[in-house]
């Protein structure tokens, strides 16, 4: 694929038999949730319908935040925090994690107070997050050329290298015990006595108890086919990242021009701070209704566009038999074209703001999926009308610094241990019980 080059993780060649839990999804939340199951001691079989990390667990920022997030997700984030720090030694492979902070510029006074209110929601956490002036922050980038009035700082956010973390995580599951199936999609479950019992995959069935759907983009379709209506669109998110360049900043910088992070090899990964495309697709007439209070609030950020996509779509089967190749194995990797004009203008932004990038010679492009659900938090839940199922999807392009952390709330969910945090916000009921649902920005 001509994405990001992944750290390949060749997948086990037997099929086992029957297993506790079968993880559907090996990005970073379906790896992470195998992890902490086998950590467990529960015999796990992880599923996945291409390799390891290949979507959008490696093409996203690599970003590891708490800093303006939902305060939803606060609480789980933090738990992130602590994981992330200790991932490496865990695992026993490299990450790329370290804490070098991250800064959301303000570009006027109304932005830096919105942003002094969202620090409160880390009151407690004992986690350094504090407003730069502009004076502080021209000392900390004395060569930088940007039209602000300060910024949020935090400290304790890092980053670390998405093409490393999933395949990191899933070989220390397999460590512990897990099963490794790559090109092996999922087709669909089995039940006994209305209970899970089983899937059925491209190369024959597994026995289990227990499923967690953790499919990313795909997991729409998935629960569709089992007659369960999961709420979900795509934003294509693009991406370029610059070969080895000195001078440039240590901390990851957003603004509404760029977004930008140092990586371990030393080059940048750049972004736009703003702008995402969202294909037209039948979906989107679907969940309009869903999606319209979140399209109120978001609508100058995103770009709309109708086209090939919304056929290739269309043309997708929403329901098939698990005797039949599903549309999983037609599509092994979603590789979606970039939108150059986004990230070209995200590097122009960048030059102005940091001159040295105009040293800057870009190594590679791609663009990734995004799986968004109508209120930007993502599903962490049993379902209730199939015992044994869970979903753990929707995380709105958050789900990369936070993965560690929500795989561990999945296994507690799962093995029904006390919850690291309280899950309520996570459940999948609220689309149907009549929540209100919303999106939150914290200021």
């Amino acid at each position: 694929m001509p994405g990001p080059y992944v750290v390949p993780v060749h997948g086990d060649a037997d099929l086992p038999k029957e297993v506790d839990v079968v993880v559907i999804g090996g990005g970073i939340i379906g790896t992470s949730t195998a992890l902490e199951l086998a950590e467990r001691g529960l015999r796990v079989a992880l599923c996945e319908k291409g390799g390891i990390g290949h979507e959008q667990s490696s093409r996203n920022w690599g970003w590891v935040r708490i800093s303006r997030r939902d305060p939803r997700e606060v609480p789980l984030m933090a738990e992130a925090l602590r994981i992330w720090s200790s991932l490496d030694q865990r695992t026993g492979r490299a990450t790329g994690y370290i804490r070098a902070g991250i800064m959301f510029t303000c570009a006027n006074d109304q932005e830096l107070a919105d942003h002094e209110r969202w620090k409160r929601n880390l009151e407690g956490y004992q986690l350094d997050s504090r407003m730069l002036s502009r004076t502080e922050f021209d000392a900390m980038f004395p060569n930088a050329n940007m039209d602000i009035k300060g910024a949020l700082y935090t400290t304790a956010d890092g980053r670390a290298e998405p093409q490393k973390a999933a395949p990191a995580v899933a070989e220390a599951a397999r460590d512990k015990g897990a099963t490794i199936l790559t090109e092996c999609a999922v087709r669909g479950i089995e039940t006994s006595g209305g209970k899970i019992s089983g899937v059925i995959t491209e190369r024959g069935p597994i026995a289990c108890s227990a499923v967690v759907l953790a499919g990313g983009a795909w997991s729409s379709l998935f629960s569709g086919n089992l007659g369960i209506d999961l709420p979900q669109l795509k934003v294509m998110n693009s991406v370029l990242r610059t070969k080895p360049l000195e001078g440039g900043p240590e901390q990851a910088i957003w603004s509404k021009g760029f977004a930008v992070r140092k990586r371990q090899d030393g080059g940048y990964t750049i972004a736009s701070g703003h702008e995402n495309v969202v294909d037209i697709v039948p979906k989107s007439f679907r969940y309009a209704k869903d999606f319209m209070p979140a399209l109120g609030k978001e609508w100058r950020s995103l770009r709309f566009r109708l086209g090939g996509r919304f056929f290739d779509e269309a043309r997708i089967a929403n329901r098939w038999a698990m005797d039949e190749a599903s549309p999983f194995e037609y599509n092994r990797v979603l590789d979606p074209k970039p939108a150059t004009k986004l990230s070209d203008l995200a590097l122009a932004n960048l030059k102005k703001a940091f001159p040295v990038f105009e040293k800057a010679e870009i190594a590679q492009r791609w663009a990734g999926y995004i799986d968004v659900t109508p209120d930007a938090v993502p599903v962490i839940s049993a379902i209730d009308r199939i015992p044994g199922f869970h979903i753990a999807t929707g995380f709105s392009g958050h789900g990369f610094g936070i993965g560690p952390a929500a795989g561990r709330l999945m296994a507690d969910i799962v093995t029904g241990r006390p919850p690291v945090v309280d899950p309520k916000d996570f459940r999948f009921s609220r689309f149907s019980d009549g929540s209100k649902v919303e999106l939150i920005s914290g200021f």
